[in-house]
Order: structure tokens, then sequence, then C-alpha cells
């Protein structure tokens, strides 16, 4: 792009938050979670480079796991923040961590609430643990809606 040309392409008005949480089988001690454990920043590492990727929830440890956010110590965190539905699902479903994922049954218990719900939130907002616990809560209650929904029934960003 020459100084004189300009860019008219619209800047995004809102990102994609997504929260999902998991019951581990066992403290991330215990050697069934050591392939687990040993990943743990390998993906997130590859979570930040991905396309679409804006920010995750991390302490000062660099992961979120440390995050309690429920009374069983075993259960985990994750929240963030992407570009869009696309990429996000091409992360979670293409990327190395897809193949986690699949095997996510030895790692962790099946879980019998909404453990995985996505929401739009305005550019430069940072989703905190209990807004992502308070929409998992409205998905479980009303199902997928434009507040709160899973890959099976995306709702576009509010400016489409």
């Amino acid at each position: 792009m020459t100084t004189t040309e300009v860019n008219l392409s619209p800047q995004p008005k809102y990102y994609l938050a997504q929260i999902n949480i998991a019951l581990m089988k066992a403290p991330l001690e215990d050697p069934i979670m050591a392939e687990f454990a040993e990943a743990i920043e390998g993906i997130n590492a590859l979570a930040e480079k991905s396309p679409g990727f804006i920010w995750r929830l991390k302490t000062s440890s660099g992961n979120a796991t440390d995050i309690r956010a429920y009374p069983d110590p075993k259960m985990l965190v994750n929240v963030s923040v992407w570009q869009s539905i696309e990429q996000l699902k091409v992360y979670v479903y293409k990327s190395l961590h897809g193949d986690f994922f699949v095997r996510r049954r030895q790692w962790f218990e099946k879980y019998q609430g909404e453990h995985f719900a996505m929401w739009w939130i305005p550019v430069g907002h940072l989703p905190t643990v209990e807004e992502g616990k308070a929409k998992l809560e409205y998905l479980e209650l009303h199902g997928n809606s434009p507040q709160s929904f899973t890959f099976a029934k995306p709702y576009p960003s509010p400016t489409d």
C-alpha cells in the first residue's frame, strides 16, 4: 500500500470470546495427566500464534491451570478471544490442539453440563471468568442464542 492509498476495509467492532471447562480425572501432577500437562505450554503457544488469536486468560505461570473458578480443584477453565468463529474452529479442530481434543477422555471426565460457550464482545473488552461462567449458565438454561452459543448453532457478530 502506498502512502496515497487508503485502507477502506472496516475495522471489526466485535471479537469472539469463548470459555471451556473440563474436569480432570486426577490432579495435574498425577501420572495419568502427564501427557496433557507436558503439552499445555506448547498448545498455548500454538494458540497464540494461530490466525485470529487475540488474547487468552493466564496467570504469571503462563497458563490458566492455577485459576480456581469452581470449588473442585480438578476443574480447569480456559477463556480466550478470537477474531472469528472460523479461526477459533480451525485452531480447535484442525491444529495439534485437535489431536488432544479427540483424546480428551484420557484426561477428563464427561461433564454433565455445558462445558463450552461462545459470545460476541466489543473490541477492547477482556472477558472475565465470572462472565464466562454466566454464559455457560445462560446456555444451559436457554440453549443457543445470540447471548451464548456453540459451534453447533453459531450466531453472527452483531455487526454482520
